[in-house]
């Protein structure tokens, strides 16, 4: 599936729920689903700064596609990764870099988040797209 699917079918997931504490709920379930990072990659230069609580990312890049696996301490922070990664995962960084984020937007994501969260959000975004750019460069070479 292409990314623009991926946010497409997630758009569709959370337009079923009629309040966001149904969203959250779901984002928690989501949470759980997520490829989770190997133990002794918890390390600190894996964690993402600027979101309040920890989240670890990890990538590699296998086939040029980019895979990621990540972790939290918080449920919520690990249900925002785990949408972030279900539209990244498995994708060329060309693809990652040039991805609209608009879907955020269109599922409530960032108006329902506390400050701190939102902020997180885009750290996350962030260094996700880190990831990609940095192996767009190592396809390049």
């Amino acid at each position: 599936m292409t990314i623009e699917e991926i946010q497409e079918e997630l758009i569709d997931e959370f337009s079923m729920f009629d309040d966001w504490m149904q969203r959250y709920e779901y984002m928690i379930d989501l949470g759980k689903s997520l490829p989770l990072i190997d133990e002794s990659k918890k390390t600190e230069d894996k964690i993402i700064k600027g979101c309040q609580s920890k989240v670890w990312l990890d990538a590699g890049l296998e086939g040029g596609k980019v895979k990621f696996t990540a972790d939290s301490d918080a449920i919520i922070t690990k249900g925002i990764i785990a949408i972030l990664i279900r539209v990244f995962n498995n994708q060329a960084p060309e693809d990652i870099l040039s991805a609209n984020m608009d879907f955020i937007d269109e599922i409530g994501l960032k108006e329902h988040l506390s400050p701190t969260r939102a902020n997180g959000l885009v750290s996350m975004i962030k260094k996700l797209k880190l990831y990609a750019l940095g192996y767009q460069a190592q396809i390049n070479s």
